[in-house]
């Protein structure tokens, strides 16, 4: 089994949204830690205010599809959904 990993920085564009993923984000986190076959789930603060550190690590491919299903019709995927993403995904099979 291959291990996928997502490295990269979550880029807010104003105040606002940064507030948002602040109060957000612990729901978000949890409820992914719970996920089966998540490893590790990080997300961190930068210097920059506006600007996020995620690192995941998921034991599949499978696991971090589902991942991202259940992210993608979640809270959080609503609404930060025009928030920036920068990640560079490994492990994939393309």
């Amino acid at each position: 089994m291959t291990t996928v990993t997502l490295e990269g920085l979550l880029v807010c564009r104003d105040a606002d949204d940064a507030a948002l993923v602040a109060e957000l984000l612990p729901t978000h986190i949890a409820l992914t830690r719970a996920e089966a076959g998540c490893l590790s789930f990080v997300v961190v603060a930068t210097d920059d205010p506006l600007v996020w550190s995620v690192s995941e690590r998921f034991s599949d491919p499978a696991s971090f599809r589902s991942h991202q299903a259940r992210v993608a019709s979640s809270e959080w995927g609503a609404a930060t959904a025009s928030i920036e993403r920068r990640y560079v995904v490994t492990g994939l099979d393309d």
